[in-house]
């Protein structure tokens, strides 16, 4: 018997924006195609709503429906995004900016770029005919829905390639800004680190003044070399009432370092999760997460490590500050695979609530199928101690200001991780100006 499925209204919405972007998508042939399979199978499943990996973050019901793709920057939102771009900007990083999805290299320091450091824009890998190997590789897909509809959508993004041994002194950083409302963005980078190279790449989501209400979908996947280390810092600091997805899929070779740090503290819905397998000996993972969380934001941290191969290490922080009515996910898997033996991994779950309707949804998982393992994962939630407070209140403190010194303590345990130092005083005072924000 045929099997008819009967579409949401949801569904048809998303249909008819893919089809608006079909000319605005750069590619044809066999991207074309990638594209379209893609799209198919993002259909098949359509937004995630409550299946597992999703269970806390219903996107059919926060989400409802994907916005109509953003337009081309004109120069007036080029010149809000410029300032965005001044605010948010590392100190000595070489900026790549995406505005409303599109490279602007007017914005960026592409002559900037270090020996054995290449940088093309993810439009011109696409339309290159000559390479539909590195244009499959870049739109490669999982069987997550919304990485599949970013592969389908992304108009534009990065393609990096370090070089063998090369050690990059300053950081790479992809600012991505959006400049409309009641839009949508998808966007997608692909790092290749070499054996032996050292690099930083910060990725930082901004919103110009009066974007409101917008969608952004990014996916980056990284190629991390044999003997190579890499740090990688997602900062997202969006507008109040924009939805966020960002996806990292991440392959880290034998003898790798891979220093990762992610922060969450605006955007009313958001969710961020990363795949990292490690697929040579005697590779490390630290992961570190923060969620910062006010008002009715939902603010979701998912990150699945898949231990494939024996003699490695992971370590996994996760920390959320939630105030007010807010809501924190934080959910870590960690798989160990069959002869995958003598692997260290270990994943903490922390949330602190601000306020009796704050809600906190920690879940972390071990999956382990060798039998020579030391893992371990733990879970606590829980307000700030009463006694500190006073204690600190009681030294000169204002109420406020005492809750700020143990708050800082609290998420210190993560930020800490963060290499260089230099990324990490960027990171501090990122996290204090959330604080100040709540005086």
């Amino acid at each position: 018997m045929k099997q008819v499925v009967t579409k949401t209204a949801a569904g048809r919405a998303t249909d008819n924006v893919f089809a608006a972007a079909h000319g605005r998508l750069p590619g044809s042939g066999l991207v074309a195609h990638i594209r379209a399979r893609a799209f198919e199978a993002y259909e098949r499943a359509g937004l995630p709503q409550r299946i597992e990996a999703w269970k806390y973050t219903d996107l059919r019901a926060l989400m409802g429906a994907v916005l109509p793709l953003a337009p081309r920057p004109d120069a007036a939102a080029l010149v809000r995004a410029a300032a965005s771009v001044k605010q948010t900007a590392v100190d000595r990083a070489v900026k790549l900016v995406l505005v409303d999805g599109v490279f602007v290299p007017e914005l960026s320091d592409v002559d900037s770029l270090e020996d054995g450091v290449a940088v093309r824009s993810l439009r011109e890998v696409l339309e290159d005919t000559t390479d539909s190997a590195m244009a499959g590789l870049v739109l490669s897909t999982t069987t997550d829905a919304v990485i599949s509809l970013n592969a389908a959508m992304a108009t534009d993004g990065f393609v990096i390639t370090i070089a063998d041994g090369e050690a990059v002194k300053r950081p790479i950083q992809i600012v991505h800004v959006t400049t409309g409302s009641l839009v949508s963005n998808f966007t997608r980078s692909y790092l290749q680190l070499g054996q032996g190279a050292h690099a930083a790449l910060v990725e930082s989501f901004v919103s110009a003044e009066g974007a409101s209400g917008y969608q952004t979908n990014d996916a980056t996947i990284a190629l991390v070399g044999d003997e190579a280390n890499l740090s990688h810092i997602r900062l997202a600091a969006d507008a109040a009432d924009a939805v966020h997805i960002s996806s990292s899929i991440i392959a880290v070779g034998a003898k790798a370092k891979l220093d990762f740090f992610s922060m969450t503290c605006s955007g009313s819905v958001s969710r961020y999760q990363g795949f990292v397998t490690l697929t040579g000996e005697g590779s490390k993972l630290s992961a570190n997460a923060v969620n910062l969380i006010r008002h009715k934001q939902h603010v979701d941290t998912t990150m699945v490590v898949d231990h494939a191969v024996p003699h490695c290490t992971s370590r996994e922080k996760f920390r959320a500050v939630i105030d007010e009515c807010g809501r924190s996910v934080l959910q870590g898997r960690i798989v160990v695979r069959p002869g995958a033996q003598k692997t260290d991994a270990t994943l903490t779950t922390r949330a602190l609530l601000l306020s009796d309707e704050a809600r906190a949804d920690n879940k972390p998982e071990l999956e382990i199928l060798a039998d020579d393992v030391t893992c371990g994962h733990g879970s606590t939630s829980g307000a700030l101690d009463g006694a500190l407070v006073f204690y600190l209140r009681a030294r000169g403190l204002s109420e406020k200001d005492a809750q700020a010194l143990l708050i800082g303590a609290f998420l210190g345990e993560a930020i800490e991780e963060i290499v260089p130092e230099s990324l990490r005083d960027f990171v501090t005072a990122q996290t204090e100006h959330w604080m100040q924000a709540r005086r």
